[in-house]
């Protein structure tokens, strides 16, 4: 069984559902700017990315660029709609609780979203002691994923060699990050097989939170 010294954590659709609370938002923008874009295709294309990544795809079927004060006005309605809306992924609590105290407290949050996203996200589920300190946003470095600076970010702020760290994310975007910054990538797919997960180097795949402790050797 592998073993690891510190263990780096995706936040949206890993640690919390809000996936497609955040879709369902772009999903009714896009529309209103001019853009006939159904929920699937939406989480199929953005999943996983920051939409300023997708801008000139957003332009183009728009027919309109992709302003800061259309950024603006995305950002504040995901968040009043993730407020009222946002839940933790099914058994999070105990498995960051195993995890934590396994690892004596080496274990970060590293996601692509923008800081003050993800922090509400977590103190809105009752996670963020778990990771106070320990929070890293792919908006705050040189390349937000698929690149790997925001695990790397993490790694290094554990004092861990990322060769060392487990990684669990649940998009291809993620795994490819962690697989670029030499984490072994665990892949949480709780409605497929994952198989797109596998194939962008995610070692394990596993449909069920409660079943990642065991994983990791916890």
């Amino acid at each position: 069984m592998m073993q690891f010294d510190a263990v780096l954590f995706d936040c949206d659709g890993v640690l919390v559902d809000s996936e497609p609370i955040t879709n369902g938002v772009l999903c009714a923008m896009l529309n209103e700017a001019g853009w006939a874009i159904g929920a699937q295709e939406c989480m199929d294309i953005f999943i996983g990315k920051t939409v300023r990544s997708e801008a000139a795809r957003i332009e183009l079927h728009t027919g309109q660029p992709l302003t800061d004060a259309w950024m603006a006005a995305f950002y504040a309605r995901r968040n009043a709609e993730l407020e009222a809306r946002l839940t933790a992924i099914e058994h999070i609590h105990p498995t960051i609780e195993r995890v934590h105290a396994h690892h004596s407290g080496r274990i970060a949050c590293a996601s692509g979203a923008d800081r003050l996203k993800v922090e509400m996200q977590l103190a809105k589920v009752g996670l963020t002691p778990f990771f106070d300190g320990r929070i890293f946003s792919g908006h705050e470095m040189p390349a937000t994923k698929p690149a790997p600076d925001v695990y790397l970010a993490a790694a290094a702020a554990l004092q861990t060699p990322p060769q060392r760290c487990a990684v669990v994310e649940d998009t291809v975007t993620g795994v490819t990050a962690g697989v670029a910054a030499g984490a072994t990538v665990f892949a949480y797919a709780p409605l497929d097989d994952g198989a797109a997960l596998r194939a962008a180097g995610a070692v394990q795949v596993f449909r069920g939170m409660a079943d990642l402790p065991a994983l990791l050797g916890c």
